[in-house]
């Protein structure tokens, strides 16, 4: 079932209860209308009744019986009527064939409540009076016809109202679900037509504050989040491919100038440490891919355990230590710390000592005296973690291209090196919800900074 046939069955659905409840509603308020109108009517009859016997009344009963048919006027459908005196007699009927008397209550209990209502197996509508003027009792009955027959027609229209009324709100569904729903539609084919090759296609928006129009814009934004992937995916593939083919193809060419020649022991020596160089930086290539590739999808964990960033810091930068002789760190605070936990946040430690630690690296290769500044600093609710170096600062139109995988800056062509460290360093400080920036400052210093949350 398409969601244009749910939504139709599901507004017709309501309608119908709709509909139903208020037809329902209508005949019961003009079936209690009826019922009540017509005992008023019973009852005035009665009394009229026994007014015009008050006045006629004779000592035979049947002479009685004949002046009140000459003067009364029959008012009710299948009209009965008792006359009973103080002790219970009957001294009048109409018409004078009948003989039962329709009291379903005692005398006694009639004189307390004055009237009493009921209704028989024929529908008849009965009304028992008690006059206290007189201390007699009139007990008169009739059939509704009229209201009955109103009634019925009633009910016909009712049927015939909900059952159009259903036809009707059938129509006027489909119409207005395929107006409702045209937009999405339209919006389905247009999604349908994008594929790998037109992700920079957009679908249309309008300026309607509308569900549809959120799904545009939410779908723009996911083909803009796509199409960034795709870029950053082939732009990965083809400088990876071209990084690892350069090694390789050194390798080939010197193991074919081995092969093709007669070497001493020391000039195969020499190749082979020159292979060994180029396999060790295909290692460190291939770690790094690895790595990339591995924690690509990663995201922040709440339950991350509480790191101190300035341990974190020392750690890192006594393993550097271990790696560069003569490295040289300087590792200071902004300010003292008001609180013991300004400098804890939440973190996978690994990921934060390889960022750290590609950082150190990076200010410590691109620095001209290998020193290297640290300032850690917090606000009470941000880390803050500087790390200066002094070199070549980087031109503006390289700043926002230095995070890109494979990028490298002008000062890094005489350098070895991949451009991933730096990626490296970006990735899994996002994975903590923090940023990384860099700002060249006066005197020729070069600064990245890094952002935290504080736990």
């Amino acid at each position: 079932m398409n969601l244009k046939l749910r939504f139709a069955l599901l507004f017709t659905f309501f309608v119908a209860i709709i509909v139903f409840i208020s037809g329902v509603t209508v005949y019961i308020l003009f079936y209690n209308s009826r019922k009540e109108d017509y005992y008023r009517r019973v009852s005035k009859e009665g009394l009229d009744m026994y007014n015009i016997f008050a006045s006629v009344k004779k000592n035979e009963e049947v002479a009685t019986y004949r002046i009140i048919k000459e003067v009364h006027d029959k008012a009710l459908f299948n009209e009965r009527v008792f006359i009973l005196d103080s002790s219970g007699s009957v001294v009048f009927r109409y018409p004078d064939t009948i003989s039962k008397i329709p009291l379903t209550i005692s005398l006694e209990k009639l004189r307390e409540v004055k009237e009493y209502r009921s209704k028989d197996t024929n529908q008849d509508e009965r009304v028992a009076l008690y006059l206290p003027g007189s201390k007699a009792y009139v007990l008169i009955s009739g059939y509704d016809l009229q209201g009955f027959v109103r009634l019925k027609n009633l009910r016909f229209i009712l049927i015939f109202v909900f059952f159009a009324a259903m036809i009707l709100s059938v129509l006027i569904s489909f119409l207005f679900v395929h107006a409702a729903l045209r937009p999405l539609k339209e919006l389905t084919l247009q999604m349908k037509q994008t594929n790998v090759q037109n992700l920079t296609n957009r679908v249309k928006e309008t300026n309607a504050k509308d569900e549809i129009n959120e799904i545009a814009k939410s779908f723009n934004a996911m083909l803009e989040r796509l199409s960034k992937a795709f870029e950053f995916q082939k732009s990965f593939v083809y400088h990876a491919s071209h990084e690892l083919r350069t090694p390789l193809a050194t390798m080939l060419s010197q193991t074919e100038a081995a092969l093709n020649k007669n070497m001493t022991d020391t000039e195969y020596k020499k190749i082979l440490v020159s292979l060994k160089e180029e396999q060790q930086e295909m290692i460190e290539l291939t770690n790094s891919l690895l790595v990339i590739s591995q924690f690509e999808h990663m995201g922040f964990v709440e339950d991350w355990p509480k790191l101190r960033i300035d341990e974190v810091i020392y750690e890192t930068v006594s393993l550097s230590k271990k790696v560069f002789p003569d490295l040289e760190v300087n590792i200071t605070f902004a300010s003292l710390p008001e609180d013991d936990d300004d400098f804890v946040t939440r973190g996978n430690e690994t990921l934060l000592k390889s960022a750290f630690s590609n950082l150190v690296k990076n200010a410590y290769t691109y620095s001209v005296d290998q020193k290297v500044h640290v300032t850690l600093d917090a606000d009470g609710k941000t880390i803050f973690i500087h790390i200066d170096n002094a070199g070549t600062q980087l031109p503006s139109d390289e700043k926002e291209s230095i995070m890109v995988p494979f990028f490298r800056g002008g000062n890094a062509l005489t350098t070895k090196g991949y451009g991933l460290g730096l990626s490296m360093v970006y990735r899994f400080i996002s994975i903590h919800k923090g940023t990384v920036t860099y700002t060249p400052i006066s005197n020729d210093m070069n600064r990245f900074t890094v952002t935290l949350n504080k736990a």
